[in-house]
């Protein structure tokens, strides 16, 4: 039966709770902020504003004194992932500072045949820690929201914050355009039915 009122979600059903992590009880993890998503065929948008909302984060974090984890897709050369190249490196504004961690991946989970599991071990933020993980970067639709499925899967409590993260318009299997802000809108909608907490700004963070 169709009805205007939303479902209850799955996390409301499971108890999960849904109280965005105060920002010192987290580690901050950036999910592909590389140039790759700035200009060319990969180009996003809203990809500067969300660029200048995780430096924001970013900052807030460094001044927080939390651990950061940069994550970063190595694709290959000559791809528009290239991690040796200009076009697939971290964006200056959010680079990593010496002694922050980072993880290469080559899947749009960032878990997934990767060390993060093993540095977030490492940084005191284990599954049942207490420690939350906090999720900013690129694309919303795909790493984005896939980490935020591992680490549900692997017994972490993660945060998406939705105005650090950006994503593209794509075509539908009907041949028409999905706007990328109806994209970004129905990816972080799939993360709150069950897998994490999504706030909207940097600034919805508790401190």
């Amino acid at each position: 039966m169709s009805t205007n009122l939303p479902s209850t979600t799955l996390r409301d059903l499971g108890g999960l709770g849904n109280r965005p992590p105060r920002l010192g009880d987290c580690v901050l993890i950036m999910i592909d902020f590389q140039n790759t998503y700035r200009t060319g065929v990969m180009a996003l948008d809203g990809a500067e504003e969300a660029l200048a909302a995780g430096a924001r984060l970013l900052e807030r974090a460094r001044a927080a004194g939390i651990p950061v984890v940069h994550v970063l897709n190595d694709g290959g050369e000559g791809t528009p992932y290239d991690i040796r190249a200009h076009i697939g490196a971290i964006s200056d504004e959010v680079a990593p500072l010496d002694g922050e961690t980072v993880v290469v991946k080559q899947f749009p989970d960032s878990f997934h045949l990767t060390d993060l599991e093993k540095a977030l071990t490492y940084l005191g933020a284990a599954p049942g820690s207490g420690k939350d993980l906090l999720l900013a970067g690129f694309m919303t639709h795909m790493c984005v929201a896939f980490t935020a499925q591992g680490a549900f899967n692997r017994g972490y409590r993660p945060t998406v914050v939705a105005e650090a993260t950006a994503t593209r318009s794509l075509a539908t299997p009907d041949g028409s355009v999905l706007p990328a802000a109806v994209l970004q809108s129905a990816a972080l909608t799939s993360v709150t039915d069950v897998f994490g907490v999504v706030v909207p700004t940097v600034d919805a963070l508790p401190a």
